[in-house]
């Protein structure tokens, strides 16, 4: 190789390397902005503070896993869908073209039934009937790992899609577990 050509390469491959890996961060920095799929850990937490439908009470609890639990049921899971019921407020169902208004007085307060006289639990801090009030964080995981019903030992939970939330990470099932701890009680 020429030796001027060995030395401009030696001159200008740290700057074409520099300008490389910032210009690629450039990128990756506006995509995350602009609510691309490559969406950083916080953006999904604000976002999550801004879809909670109900106020929060984040004492003593961890403030970014609130904000990533309530984006997960809020934004990804729907588990309003089966743990809010009814599920829209009088005049705030979507599905009829009226502006969507969740039904806050009893957001997550379970009573949704199914068939085989399956009623959706409440998933609120309610002491008596509510959870997680009633389960600790690794029995909470336990459930959502194995599908063991809390209530009726032996027996799987035949309505909750736990074979698909299991495969979440553990960090953002303790997100969903704080976010449910932040959650107004429904008795």
């Amino acid at each position: 190789m020429n030796s001027s050509v060995s030395k401009w390469l030696r001159r200008t491959a740290p700057v074409v390397l520099v300008g490389t890996a910032v210009g690629l961060y450039l990128v990756l920095s506006a995509r995350a902005q602009n609510g691309d799929p490559a969406d950083d850990e916080g953006s999904k937490i604000q976002l999550g503070y801004e879809l909670a439908p109900v106020p929060l009470n984040i004492r003593g609890l961890d403030p970014a896993l609130v904000g990533l639990g309530a984006y997960y049921l809020n934004a990804q899971i729907g588990c309003t869908d089966c743990h809010t019921w009814p599920n829209y407020a009088p005049g705030g169902n979507p599905f009829l073209g009226q502006p969507e208004q969740i039904n806050t007085e009893d957001y997550l307060g379970g009573g949704r039934p199914f068939p085989g006289g399956i009623v959706s639990r409440n998933l609120t801090p309610d002491p008596v009937t509510g959870l997680p009030a009633g389960l600790t964080l690794d029995e909470f995981m336990n459930v959502i790992h194995t599908g063991a019903d809390p209530e009726n030992p032996g027996d799987l939970l035949q309505v909750m899609p736990w074979p698909t939330f299991r495969n979440m990470r553990d960090r953002d099932l303790m997100a969903i577990y704080e976010y449910l701890s932040a959650i107004p009680s429904v008795p």
